[in-house]
């Protein structure tokens, strides 16, 4: 992946309720729900901290996430029955040809982006297909996520996602995050 993935001896971090002041779960499903998505992944899933929230909107979500030991974390505190966990780099996703619906990407836009990552992410999403961007802005401050020579401003997201066939439905800066709302090619 990219710069710097999480922490697993921070994993518990993952799991505090304050993360909803960056993105909240209703910002996650909305898209999802309005595309009808059943088959999601979400990328750099962690501990499942948004994964369980997704669940219950979806037939499937698979958690996908470069680290095992983040999957061994989310096994601990338990996963839903519709939730499969998938240790893969975002660039080599083993999914077929559009069979996803859509995907989601929770503060870990900056651990995988790159031309292989997004144009893999245009490949497994199915045409249309929601993939919703949530991640730390190189424009914040820095207080909170990783330092900020490792981060992308919403700009570059949209640039990325748009060269990849992505069409973009909004994108927008936050206090200390951005939000890309795309579809796949």
């Amino acid at each position: 992946m990219g710069f710097h993935t999480f922490d697993v001896d921070r994993a518990a971090e993952l799991e505090r309720p304050d993360r909803y002041r960056w993105v909240s779960a209703e910002e996650l499903i909305g898209p999802l729900a309005a595309a009808g998505a059943d088959v999601v992944a979400d990328l750099g899933s962690g501990t499942g901290f948004y994964t369980d929230d997704l669940a219950p909107h979806v037939e499937t979500v698979y958690g996908v996430d470069l680290q095992p030991e983040m999957h061994d974390r989310y096994r601990e505190k338990g996963v839903p029955g519709n939730v499969e966990l998938v240790a893969s780099d975002v660039a080599d996703l083993p999914f077929a040809d559009g069979e996803l619906d859509g995907a989601v990407s929770t503060m870990t836009y900056h651990e995988f982006a790159s031309d292989a990552a997004v144009a893999e992410l245009a490949r497994v999403v199915r045409s249309g297909g929601p993939l919703v961007t949530f991640d730390w802005t190189a424009d914040g401050d820095g207080a909170d996520g990783p330092p900020t020579d490792e981060r992308f401003a919403a700009g570059d997201a949209v640039a990325a996602l748009e060269a990849a066939g992505f069409e973009v439905d909004s994108a927008s800066t936050r206090t200390e995050t951005f939000a890309v709302v795309a579809r796949a090619p």
